[in-house]
């Protein structure tokens, strides 16, 4: 996230920190096809799209990129990927505590 402009910054901070009081921002939503309780938040600044996924009561980042439109909407496979392999991991570290 260090990469963002300032602006995206302080918008997915804000995000992020109403996650941790248990309160939903109005740029997220939930990231479906990955598990139970994951949301992204979405931003779009100039002509990029910004994105963020968390997960649970702790907030895990599971992945934070910049997304550059290449075909529509959708998320790319390996960014997907790369969010369900973090998923997994986030909800192994929560089995253990």
């Amino acid at each position: 996230m260090k990469s963002f402009p300032p602006e995206v910054r302080k918008s997915v901070g804000s995000a992020l920190y109403d996650a941790q009081k248990g309160e939903k921002a109005p740029i997220t939503k939930p990231f479906k096809g990955v598990g139970s309780g994951v949301f992204e938040i979405a931003l779009r600044f100039d002509t990029d799209a910004y994105r963020t996924v968390q997960i649970g009561r702790r907030v895990y980042v599971l992945h934070a990129f910049r997304k550059k439109s290449r075909r529509g909407v959708a998320t790319p496979k390996s960014d997907v990927d790369l969010i369900k392999q973090r998923y997994r991991q986030a909800v192994k570290m929560e089995e253990k505590e």
